[in-house]
């Protein structure tokens, strides 16, 4: 698919997030609008995947770690066509498919139930694993946020990954440098993140821009000619990104926009739209 083509995608998926918080009265948009390039150049460029077959077993799979992103999760599987995009607007209702958090029973298109930070690496780790096992050819993939890889758990996941040369894995860390309580530096810092994942025998990549779909498309790219070690794309992103009045701002990793603020974002991604 051609890059103007994924910017536009990109941006209508974007809409969708604002569409969603703002109806859910909460939700995280900051974390989810950071990894959009991200989660479009998947959906919609890297994996195998088809809303018309869901539960394909030669589909690749997606753990989305860092789960309280499911708004950007839920956006970019509207757009992809697994449910109506009017869902979006159920977000966290009572009886919605859409939760505050990924259910692989009442989503379509989510191949894990996630939230608990740090886990969702396991369960991916353990589809790779699988497949290696059944002589299957699918790859998975996960996303992580960087303050999610505080967790200890993430590590004892990419030791196993790496011990078992997992060349079917691809950790993808959003690194757009803050979390709920503010700059990862200043809470618990996991840096230097590219040396961590070579000290656990990763292949790793690091993409200066992740919100750039060209450096995405290389840095992919790359990790395909990878063998016999897993892959960790480190993305530098920003938070928010997007809406002018959110980027870079910790106080939107976790709220709604109000009425305001939500016309604002739409106008603002009108704009963008207009302009590609």
């Amino acid at each position: 698919m051609e890059i103007l083509e994924l910017k536009k995608i990109a941006n209508e998926i974007r809409k969708g997030i604002i569409v969603g918080v703002h109806a859910a009265k909460s939700g995280h948009p900051g974390g989810s609008l950071s990894a959009t390039e991200i989660f479009t150049y998947l959906y919609f460029a890297e994996m195998n995947v088809d809303p018309a077959h869901p539960h394909d077993p030669k589909r690749d799979r997606f753990v989305l770690s860092k789960g309280h992103c499911a708004p950007g999760l839920y956006a970019t599987l509207a757009e992809k066509g697994f449910f109506a995009k009017e869902e979006l607007a159920t977000l966290r209702h009572v009886g919605s498919i859409l939760q505050g958090h990924p259910n692989m029973h009442d989503t379509p298109g989510v191949d894990m139930s996630t939230g608990s930070l740090g886990q969702g690496i396991s369960a991916a780790v353990g589809m790779a694993t699988s497949a290696k096992l059944y002589g299957d050819d699918f790859r998975v993939y996960t996303l992580l946020g960087d303050g999610e890889i505080e967790e200890g758990q993430v590590w004892e996941a990419a030791m196993f990954a790496g011990n078992h040369k997992l060349d079917n894995l691809i950790v993808i860390v959003d690194n757009n440098n803050l979390q709920i309580d503010g700059a990862i530096t200043e809470v618990n810092a996991p840096y230097p993140i590219d040396e961590k994942f070579r000290a656990f025998n990763f292949h790793v990549i690091t993409v200066a821009d992740g919100n750039d779909f060209e450096q995405l498309q290389a840095a992919f790219e790359e990790a395909h000619a990878v063998r016999d070690m897993p892959v960790a794309i480190v993305c530098k992103t920003v938070k928010g990104k997007g809406v002018s009045y959110m980027e870079d701002q910790v106080g939107w990793h976790g709220k709604a926009p109000n009425d305001e603020q939500y016309e604002q974002a739409l106008l603002e991604l009108e704009k963008i739209g207009e302009q590609l």
